[in-house]
């Protein structure tokens, strides 16, 4: 970029954020060099959020370094028996968004995948079960459920089946899985065939 390595570094650094391509970078870069002050406020932003931010002990999501524990895990109003198991932080505010899961968040940063050498040892899976013992000491006649939340892709879809052979061999613990099938408001025309053959095995009774 213009040969000058200080605006090639930071042009490389932008192009590594998710959804950001070469030409989103170079108007990023453009911008944050004609806003002067941007570029001050962005560095604090950056280093404010190194220096205070952490991951919740109990779930894996994000938490202030004041607070080990996140805001989700403190509040007592929240179910102890239900679990919802995401892959990553920011599928939290999606499902809580909903309003209509009031239990325990569990993440389990990033999915097996044997191309990325990721097994289910690189996993927060051991954490999970944990958790999940630790509750049903205090309770020992309760059911926990487990509900899985993850990306309906070859990856999600083992980490699914791993983490369903894994827990229902539990006593006391049921495993579902988000439903799955034609969006509201789609048109049958507009949804591919695997989406349709999900309905399809996922279907209801009226």
């Amino acid at each position: 970029m213009l040969g000058i390595p200080a605006l090639e570094r930071l042009l490389h650094e932008i192009g590594q954020l998710p959804g950001v391509g070469p030409k989103t970078a170079q108007r990023l870069v453009h911008y944050i060099l004609k806003k002067g002050l941007y570029s001050q406020n962005l560095r604090e932003a950056l280093l404010e959020v190194e220096e205070t931010i952490s991951f919740c002990t109990s779930c894996f999501s994000y938490t202030e370094r004041v607070k080990p524990i996140c805001h989700y895990c403190s509040n007592p109003k929240r179910r102890d028996d239900l679990f919802c198991v995401v892959e990553e932080p920011e599928n939290i505010a999606q499902i809580d968004a909903s309003g209509s899961f009031d239990g325990r968040f569990h993440v389990l940063h990033g999915v097996i995948s044997p191309l990325e050498g990721r097994s289910p040892d690189d996993l927060k899976i051991k954490e999970l079960i944990e958790r999940i013992d630790r509750y049903q000491e205090l309770h020992p006649q309760s059911t926990v459920e487990v509900i899985l939340a993850l990306d309906s892709d070859l990856e999600g879809d083992t980490t699914m089946l791993y983490l369903a052979k894994v827990l229902s061999i539990r006593d006391g613990v049921r495993v579902s899985r988000l439903a799955q099938g034609v969006p509201i408001g789609s048109h049958l025309d507009f949804v591919d065939q695997r989406t349709i053959s999900r309905a399809l095995e996922n279907r209801v009774t009226l």
